[in-house]
């Protein structure tokens, strides 16, 4: 089994409606974000797949939210936009992206802090 990981970043504003605490306030994190994809062989050239390719797909789906307050966006208007719910949200968004590369994601971690982060493993599907 061969893992690649790869390491972005974006900001954004939230505020989680059910917290009861501090958090219910509007605020901001600047989010890491790693991306884990998994294959049980290596493709052209020796590779899970280019990690510019990967970068680049992880880049699109970072985009949309990049400076945005976070509760404003279609899938966050419901549910909170937690770092739980991040993670899930990028890692569904990249699954539909990297299909045509024959990869999926393993595992994404979205951390809002140095010291507090949370992951979505996707389940078999």
């Amino acid at each position: 089994m061969y893992e690649l990981v790869v390491t972005s970043q974006f900001a954004a504003a939230h505020n989680l409606r059910n917290y009861g605490g501090k958090c219910e306030s509007l605020h901001g994190h600047n989010w890491r974000v790693e991306v884990f994809v998994r294959a049980d062989a290596l493709g052209k050239g020796g590779m899970v797949l280019d990690f510019r390719i990967l970068r680049e797909e992880i880049e699109k789906v970072l985009e949309a939210l990049d400076h945005q307050y976070l509760n404003d966006l279609p899938s966050f208007r419901q549910e909170e936009p937690s770092s739980e719910n991040i993670a899930r949200y990028i890692y569904d968004a990249l699954d539909e992206q990297l299909r045509p590369y024959g990869v999926r994601p393993h595992k994404v971690t979205a951390w809002e802090s140095e010291g507090a982060g949370a992951s979505y493993l996707g389940g078999e599907r």
